[in-house]
Protein backbone atom coordinates (compact mmCIF):
# COMPACT_ATOMS: atom_id res chain seq x y z
CA UNK A 1 0.00 0.00 0.00
CA UNK A 2 2.61 2.50 0.53
CA UNK A 3 4.86 1.94 -2.30
CA UNK A 4 7.98 2.81 -0.69
CA UNK A 5 11.20 1.53 -2.44
CA UNK A 6 13.13 0.26 0.83
CA UNK A 7 11.77 -1.91 3.78
CA UNK A 8 13.31 -1.12 7.32
CA UNK A 9 15.69 -3.72 8.40
CA UNK A 10 13.65 -5.09 11.65
CA UNK A 11 17.27 -5.47 13.06
CA UNK A 12 16.69 -1.50 13.77
CA UNK A 13 14.31 -2.62 16.25
CA UNK A 14 17.62 -4.28 18.06
CA UNK A 15 18.66 -0.78 18.35
CA UNK A 16 15.62 0.69 19.41
CA UNK A 17 15.06 -1.56 22.05
CA UNK A 18 18.67 -0.41 23.72
CA UNK A 19 17.03 2.86 24.21
CA UNK A 20 13.78 3.06 24.78
CA UNK A 21 13.53 6.13 26.70
CA UNK A 22 15.37 7.45 23.42
CA UNK A 23 12.56 6.31 20.74
CA UNK A 24 9.80 7.67 23.01
CA UNK A 25 11.45 11.06 23.72
CA UNK A 26 12.24 11.01 19.76
CA UNK A 27 8.12 10.18 18.79
CA UNK A 28 6.95 12.46 21.30
CA UNK A 29 8.70 15.38 19.34
CA UNK A 30 7.50 13.61 16.42
CA UNK A 31 3.78 14.11 17.04
CA UNK A 32 4.75 17.52 18.12
CA UNK A 33 6.35 18.53 14.56
CA UNK A 34 3.07 16.33 12.66
CA UNK A 35 0.78 18.66 14.54
CA UNK A 36 2.89 22.02 13.93
CA UNK A 37 2.96 20.99 9.95
CA UNK A 38 -1.21 20.61 9.90
CA UNK A 39 -1.35 23.64 11.90
CA UNK A 40 0.50 25.56 9.38
CA UNK A 41 -1.55 23.66 6.43
CA UNK A 42 -4.43 25.85 8.00
CA UNK A 43 -2.45 29.00 8.15
CA UNK A 44 -1.19 29.15 5.05
CA UNK A 45 -4.32 27.43 3.13
CA UNK A 46 -7.27 28.88 5.67
CA UNK A 47 -9.87 29.78 2.26
CA UNK A 48 -9.80 25.71 1.60
CA UNK A 49 -12.27 24.99 4.02
CA UNK A 50 -12.26 21.04 3.67
CA UNK A 51 -8.70 21.36 4.01
CA UNK A 52 -8.66 23.16 6.83
CA UNK A 53 -11.00 20.83 8.71
CA UNK A 54 -9.66 18.04 8.50
CA UNK A 55 -6.28 19.25 8.82
CA UNK A 56 -7.49 20.37 12.66
CA UNK A 57 -8.71 16.77 12.85
CA UNK A 58 -4.98 15.78 12.22
CA UNK A 59 -3.69 18.28 14.47
CA UNK A 60 -5.53 16.92 17.33
CA UNK A 61 -5.06 13.48 16.89
CA UNK A 62 -1.55 14.21 16.75
CA UNK A 63 -1.47 16.42 19.85
CA UNK A 64 -3.53 13.23 21.52
CA UNK A 65 -0.43 11.19 20.32
CA UNK A 66 2.12 13.13 22.02
CA UNK A 67 0.10 13.20 24.79
CA UNK A 68 -0.01 9.16 24.93
CA UNK A 69 3.82 9.19 24.19
CA UNK A 70 4.36 11.29 26.68
CA UNK A 71 2.40 9.21 29.54
CA UNK A 72 4.05 6.17 28.69
CA UNK A 73 7.09 8.03 29.35
CA UNK A 74 5.92 9.27 32.75
CA UNK A 75 4.21 5.62 33.72
CA UNK A 76 8.10 4.15 32.88
CA UNK A 77 9.41 6.33 35.05
CA UNK A 78 11.57 7.90 32.35
CA UNK A 79 12.11 11.82 31.09
CA UNK A 80 10.92 13.58 27.81
CA UNK A 81 14.14 14.55 26.67
CA UNK A 82 15.22 17.92 24.60
CA UNK A 83 13.69 18.07 20.99
CA UNK A 84 15.95 16.50 18.63
CA UNK A 85 16.55 17.58 14.99
CA UNK A 86 15.08 14.96 12.56
CA UNK A 87 17.42 14.95 9.62
CA UNK A 88 15.14 12.73 7.64
CA UNK A 89 12.81 15.09 7.69
CA UNK A 90 15.38 17.68 6.91
CA UNK A 91 16.16 16.18 3.63
CA UNK A 92 12.77 15.28 2.60
CA UNK A 93 12.60 19.55 3.11
CA UNK A 94 14.63 19.96 0.35
CA UNK A 95 13.32 18.05 -1.83
CA UNK A 96 10.13 20.13 -1.68
CA UNK A 97 9.71 22.38 -4.62
CA UNK A 98 9.81 25.90 -3.89
CA UNK A 99 8.95 27.32 -7.38
CA UNK A 100 5.09 27.31 -8.87
CA UNK A 101 2.18 28.66 -7.90
CA UNK A 102 0.59 28.59 -4.38
CA UNK A 103 -0.80 25.35 -5.32
CA UNK A 104 1.68 24.23 -6.61
CA UNK A 105 3.56 24.68 -3.48
CA UNK A 106 0.62 23.37 -1.22
CA UNK A 107 0.28 19.72 -3.51
CA UNK A 108 3.90 19.47 -2.94
CA UNK A 109 3.82 20.15 0.99
CA UNK A 110 1.22 17.48 0.81
CA UNK A 111 3.21 15.19 -0.81
CA UNK A 112 5.91 15.50 1.26
CA UNK A 113 3.82 15.51 4.34
CA UNK A 114 2.28 12.24 2.74
CA UNK A 115 6.41 10.62 2.81
CA UNK A 116 6.64 10.98 6.27
CA UNK A 117 3.37 9.59 7.23
CA UNK A 118 4.14 6.77 4.75
CA UNK A 119 7.52 5.95 6.22
CA UNK A 120 6.11 6.52 10.30
CA UNK A 121 3.45 4.29 9.46
CA UNK A 122 5.97 1.66 8.11
CA UNK A 123 8.53 1.93 11.46
CA UNK A 124 5.43 1.91 13.52
CA UNK A 125 4.65 -1.92 11.67
CA UNK A 126 7.99 -2.72 12.13
CA UNK A 127 8.21 -1.95 15.85
CA UNK A 128 4.47 -3.79 16.46
CA UNK A 129 6.13 -6.82 14.63
CA UNK A 130 9.39 -6.81 16.24
CA UNK A 131 9.96 -5.60 19.69
CA UNK A 132 9.63 -7.89 22.48
CA UNK A 133 7.45 -5.29 24.83
CA UNK A 134 3.92 -6.42 24.40
CA UNK A 135 2.73 -2.65 25.69
CA UNK A 136 4.93 -1.04 22.90
CA UNK A 137 3.86 -3.66 20.55
CA UNK A 138 0.39 -2.86 20.58
CA UNK A 139 0.96 0.73 21.20
CA UNK A 140 2.95 0.75 17.84
CA UNK A 141 0.37 -1.21 15.76
CA UNK A 142 -2.51 1.35 16.97
CA UNK A 143 -0.68 4.30 16.01
CA UNK A 144 0.46 2.63 12.66
CA UNK A 145 -3.29 2.60 11.73
CA UNK A 146 -3.31 6.39 12.81
CA UNK A 147 -0.88 7.08 10.71
CA UNK A 148 -1.99 5.44 7.33
CA UNK A 149 -5.10 7.66 7.20
CA UNK A 150 -3.07 10.45 8.00
CA UNK A 151 -0.72 9.86 4.99
CA UNK A 152 -4.12 8.70 2.32
CA UNK A 153 -5.74 12.24 4.16
CA UNK A 154 -2.67 14.07 2.59
CA UNK A 155 -2.19 11.73 -0.56
CA UNK A 156 -5.82 12.59 -1.34
CA UNK A 157 -5.57 16.56 -0.95
CA UNK A 158 -2.46 16.71 -2.93
CA UNK A 159 -4.48 15.20 -6.09
CA UNK A 160 -8.13 17.80 -4.92
CA UNK A 161 -5.93 20.68 -5.16
CA UNK A 162 -3.63 20.20 -7.92
CA UNK A 163 -3.94 22.16 -11.83
CA UNK A 164 -1.23 21.33 -13.39
CA UNK A 165 0.66 18.83 -11.82
CA UNK A 166 0.61 14.90 -12.48
CA UNK A 167 0.61 13.95 -9.32
CA UNK A 168 1.21 10.51 -9.79
CA UNK A 169 4.37 11.50 -11.62
CA UNK A 170 5.02 13.58 -8.69
CA UNK A 171 4.39 11.28 -6.17
CA UNK A 172 6.55 8.69 -7.54
CA UNK A 173 9.56 10.96 -7.78
CA UNK A 174 9.36 11.42 -3.46
CA UNK A 175 9.19 7.95 -3.42
CA UNK A 176 12.05 7.82 -5.35
CA UNK A 177 14.26 10.32 -3.66
CA UNK A 178 13.05 8.82 -0.09
CA UNK A 179 14.48 5.80 -1.03
CA UNK A 180 17.80 7.25 -2.30
CA UNK A 181 17.85 9.11 1.23
CA UNK A 182 16.48 6.32 3.65
CA UNK A 183 19.89 3.94 2.95
CA UNK A 184 21.34 6.85 5.13
CA UNK A 185 18.78 5.90 8.27
CA UNK A 186 17.69 2.80 10.24
CA UNK A 187 21.06 2.77 12.32
CA UNK A 188 20.01 5.00 15.51
CA UNK A 189 16.93 4.52 17.91
CA UNK A 190 14.67 7.72 16.61
CA UNK A 191 11.63 6.79 14.16
CA UNK A 192 13.40 8.11 11.47
CA UNK A 193 17.01 7.13 12.18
Amino acid sequence: MLGLKLATDPRWVNIVESNIEEILTDHAWCEQKAASNAISLVTYNSELEELVTEMLVIAREELEHLQMVHDLIKKRGLTLGRERKDHYVNELFKFMKKDGSRKDALCDRLLFSAMIEARSCERFKVLSENIQDPELAKFYRDLMISEAGHYTTFLGFARKYTDNIDIDKRWKEWIEFEGSIITNYGKKETVHG
